[in-house]
C-alpha cells in the first residue's frame, strides 16, 4: 500500500481529501502545522482519530515567525505588497511535506488545494472559481512530481457533502481566505507590527500636496475607497509609494499611472524544461490572464512584457505564467515598469 503524508488543517477540504485518498486505497498521515499561537489543532485531531489515520502536530511557530512573518512586515516596510501565502507554500507547506515524507519513507503529499497534477505538471482546477494555481507557482518541480491534489475535479458542494457523509463535524465550517496569522484588522496588525506614521498625499502629476495619509501600508495600488481625501469629485486611484520620504502617490479619473507594460519577475521558479518566449500571466489572483512575451535575465530574473498595459501591477505580488490551463511556473513582481523605464512612482 503506498504511503501518503496529507497537510491537515482540521478544515473541510483537507479532512475531505483525507476521505478521499483512503477511498482510493492510500495509507494516510495526517501532518498539522502549529504556525500561530492561536491555532487550534482539534479539529484536525478529531478527524484523523475519525478516519483512524496517523495523525502528528508539528510546531512550526519560530520558522513561520522568521520566514513568514517578519518578512511580511519587512516587506511592507520595504514598499512591496508581499503575498505571504506563496511564500509559505514555497517555504513551509510543500517543504516540510516533502521533507516528511523523505524522512518517513512515504511515496507522495497531498494537500486540499484546487488544482491538477498531470504527469507531474501542475494545471489549473476544473473548478476555475476556485483554482488555486496562482498561489502554488513557486513550488519546486520536484516537490510537484510527488503531489497529490485529490479534490481535483471536484467542486466545493460536493467537498462539504463528502465530508457530511463520513459524519465530519467539520463539513460547513467556514473557508479561510484572510492571512491566517492576522486575526484583528489589516489596520491593527499593521499598527502594533510596524513603524507606520502619518505622512503627505501627493498628485502624482503636479506633485503638490492634496492631503494626509495615516501609513503607506495600509494602502494599496489601484485603492480609491478609503482616502478621506476632499476637495474633488473626480475619482482618484493609489498609483505609488515613496517609503524614503513617506509619500503617497494619487491620480485623478481614469489614470494612465495604474498602467505599465512591462516588468521585472525574481526567484523565477520554472516548472518546465522550456523557456518559452510567448505565454499569459496574472499579476493577481482574481485578475484575468494576460498574453505576455518573456525575455530571461541573469540571477533568476524574468523581464515580462505584455504591450498592451495592464493595470495596477504591483511590486511584491506574484506573477504566475501559463500555457493554456497549465501553470508553466513564476516569480515575485521586482520593478514594474513603463516605455521600457522604471515607473518613479511605484
Amino acid at each position: 500500500m503506498k504511503k501518503v503524508v496529507l497537510g491537515m488543517s482540521g478544515g473541510v477540504d483537507s479532512s475531505s481529501a483525507a476521505i478521499i485518498l483512503k477511498e482510493q486505497g492510500y495509507e494516510v498521515i495526517g501532518l498539522t502545522y502549529k504556525l500561530t499561537d492561536d491555532y487550534d489543532p482539534t479539529d484536525a485531531i478529531e478527524v484523523c482519530k475519525k478516519l483512524n489515520i496517523e495523525h502528528h502536530v508539528i510546531d512550526y511557530r519560530d520558522i513561520f515567525n522568521k520566514e513568514i512573518k517578519e518578512k511580511f512586515i519587512k516587506d511592507y516596510e520595504n514598499g512591496l505588497t508581499p503575498n505571504p501565502c506563496i511564500l509559505c507554500n514555497k517555504k513551509i507547506k510543500f517543504n516540510y511535506l516533502y521533507d516528511f515524507m523523505i524522512k518517513n519513507n512515504c511515496d507522495y503529499i497531498a494537500t486540499g488545494h484546487y488544482a491538477r497534477i498531470i504527469d507531474g505538471k501542475l494545471y489549473k482546477s476544473e473548478d476555475k472559481n476556485k483554482d488555486q494555481t496562482y498561489f502554488l507557482c513557486e513550488v519546486t518541480k520536484e516537490q510537484l512530481e510527488k503531489v497529490i491534489f485529490p479534490l481535483e475535479g471536484i467542486t466545493k458542494e460536493r467537498v462539504r457533502e463528502i465530508a457530511l457523509e463520513n459524519g465530519l463535524n467539520v463539513f460547513n465550517k467556514k473557508d479561510s481566505y484572510d492571512v491566517c496569522f492576522i486575526t484583528s484588522s489589516f489596520k491593527e496588525y499593521m499598527n502594533n507590527n510596524s513603524c507606520n506614521k502619518k505622512g503627505d498625499v501627493l498628485d502624482v502629476k503636479t506633485k503638490e500636496k492634496v492631503g494626509t495619509h495615516n501609513g503607506l501600508s495600509y494602502y494599496t495600488i489601484g485603492q480609491r475607497r478609503g482616502l478621506d481625501i476632499g476637495g474633488s469629485k473626480e475619482r482618484m486611484f493609489v498609483v505609488g509609494k515613496d517609503y524614503k520620504n513617506n509619500f503617497l502617490f494619487i491620480a485623478y479619473g481614469d489614470s494612465e499611472y495604474l498602467i505599465s507594460d512591462s516588468c521585472i519577475i525574481e526567484d523565477a521558479n520554472l516548472l518546465i524544461d522550456e523557456k518559452v518566449d510567448k505565454c499569459s500571466a496574472k499579476f493577481r489572483f482574481r485578475q484575468e490572464e494576460t498574453n505576455v512575451e518573456l525575455e530571461y535575465l541573469e540571477d533568476n530574473k524574468i523581464l515580462v512584457k505584455y504591450p498592451t498595459g495592464v493595470k495596477s501591477v504591483t511590486p511584491g505580488q506574484a506573477c504566475t505564467l501559463y500555457i493554456g490551463d497549465q501553470c508553466i511556473g513564476g516569480g515575485i513582481i521586482k520593478e514594474v515598469r513603463k516605455n521600457k523605464e522604471k515607473l518613479w512612482y511605484l
